[in-house]
């Protein structure tokens, strides 16, 4: 068994108007994928580029449920869930990338088998 990490995650418009709720396995690979719109769908449309929340599960499965469960929420009560933590809707990734130009390469190399 590994100790892999799982994150149910939100990402968010620079306005906090569009809200996009998804799992993943590596986070900050993910986050980098949506923010360089490198992943087409939905964050990409809405320019939901602003990592808001997120939690950790180490079952994938308890990860997709929390997702599933989450999907299903109002957008108030999402919002609440997001204030409760992060206030003031700040980009939580903020310097996760000392070197763009590094992670670039893999994160586009992987855009077309990453299907978490």
């Amino acid at each position: 068994m590994t100790d892999k990490t799982y994150r149910v995650y939100f990402m968010a418009s620079e306005n906090n108007n569009a809200l996009y709720i998804g799992v993943s396995g590596d986070l900050e690979k993910r986050v980098y994928q949506h923010k360089h719109g490198l992943i087409d769908g939905f964050t990409k449309k809405y320019k939901c580029h602003k990592l808001v929340y997120f939690e950790d599960f180490h079952d994938p499965e308890n990860a997709i449920l929390r997702e599933k469960q989450l999907k299903g929420w109002t957008r108030k009560k999402k919002a609440a869930l997001v204030n409760q933590g992060n206030p003031e809707w700040k980009d939580l990734s903020l310097g996760w990338y000392s070197d763009p130009s590094t992670s670039l390469c893999s994160a586009q190399d992987d855009r077309k088998t990453v299907n978490e």
